[in-house]
């Protein structure tokens, strides 16, 4: 696609200096926290960021490191659960060694840690947080991934307004920080489109959606999304087709998982919403999903891309600081005013600590995903 196109020299020059031997004796060594649900639901994206954290780590210090400092990380299992995760933030915080923190996986746990990261002075730069009001919540909070309060209106406007052309629609959402913000920014965008909404809520430990699935029918809605992600979100579309209820279905959250795909019953019928896609025509993208695929035995979604930017990320941080001391609050500073192209496309942060992205409709057909094609995102 056109748009990752102008990503290829950008990317292809930072991966063939990453493997560069080193020239210069280290300065040291630069110590990363990692908070990843290494287990659980969403066990998928944990095990993603850590495979592509220590990539890109592998290549930093093959190439020399980040202005002569070697990196390291040390990756903890927060389970996805903010308590938890809120207990490892400390530690790392604690810890003056740990200079800052990639992650966590949710906008739930990260802003459930933004009050600690806060108060010691400690990056929190998460890939896949998204919540509209995470990154305001602390000068050392960021994340990459984009916002609900944009996705989300794509959603409703360019998925389900103009792609599939419906009018009544059923939501079930996790109950969570971040599957209320999906639904708040969906539901007023489906208000001004004209859509009919139901709504029903789930907890993230549910495992039998039969009952939601009986509710949200006698709707007779023309389309189901499911705002999660991991395994709900395929639960949920295998209860209603083992109901026989023959629906599209449209997920806001998983991304292009190729795992989601295995664990569906029919996964021909989905679409979803993307802030990126893995472009076949891209040799330098490819190289890198089969790289990834190798060490992980799995396919990458969007969110170990965003981890494995968060590294590069704090690479150009501390070359940016150059000579001055390599300190927390010089690692945010720095970070705040980067801008730069990475596997993702460009990242600049704004003044609240997140990104803007745009969005592709991303569908499966014959069992791949695809980029849908004759749609017109600009109308």
């Amino acid at each position: 696609m056109k748009r990752f196109t102008a990503l290829l020299l950008t990317v292809a020059m930072l991966l063939t200096i990453a493997v560069l031997p080193a020239s210069a004796e280290s300065k040291g060594t630069i110590k990363l926290g990692g908070l990843a649900p290494l287990t659980g639901n969403y066990a998928e994206y944990g095990k993603g960021f850590q495979i592509a954290w220590q990539m890109a780590i592998d290549e930093i210090n093959a190439g020399g490191g980040a202005n002569g400092y070697q990196l390291s990380i040390d990756v903890v299992d927060s389970q996805g659960d903010p308590v938890v995760s809120s207990t490892m933030a400390t530690s790392f915080a604690e810890d003056d060694e740990f200079l800052a923190i990639l992650g966590d996986f949710s906008s739930g746990a990260c802003k459930a840690n933004a009050p600690i990261v806060d108060r010691y002075g400690l990056v929190q730069l998460s890939p896949t947080a998204s919540a509209p009001d995470y990154a305001g919540m602390s000068p050392f909070c960021f994340s990459i991934m984009g916002r609900q309060d944009k996705e989300a209106p794509f959603l409703a406007t360019y998925v389900l307004k103009k792609y599939l052309g419906v009018t009544n629609v059923a939501v079930i959402r996790v109950d969570s920080d971040w599957g209320m913000a999906a639904y708040n920014n969906f539901k007023a965008q489906a208000d001004i489109e004209g859509l009919v909404v139901t709504e029903e809520k789930y907890k993230s430990d549910e495992t039998d959606f039969s009952s939601i699935i009986t509710k949200v029918k006698a709707s007779n809605p023309e389309v189901l999304v499911v705002m999660d992600q991991g395994l709900p979100v395929s639960a949920i579309f295998n209860a209603a087709d083992s109901a026989g209820w023959d629906v599209k279905h449209v997920a806001l959250g998983p991304g292009t998982s190729e795992q989601l795909l295995n664990q569906l019953i029919n996964p021909n019928n989905l679409i979803v919403t993307s802030p990126f896609f893995f472009d076949p025509d891209n040799a330098t993208l490819t190289a890198w999903k089969d790289k990834f695929f190798a060490l992980a035995g799995f396919q990458p979604t969007v969110h170990p891309a965003c981890a494995y930017d968060t590294a590069y990320l704090i690479k150009g941080a501390i070359e940016a600081i150059g000579d001055g001391e390599i300190t927390r609050e010089a690692i945010r500073a720095a970070l705040q005013a980067i801008d730069t192209t990475g596997l993702t496309g460009r990242i600049k942060f704004e003044e609240a600590g997140d990104i803007t992205r745009e969005y592709l409709i991303c569908g499966v057909v014959d069992g791949n995903w695809k980029v849908l094609e004759g749609f017109d995102y600009g109308k």
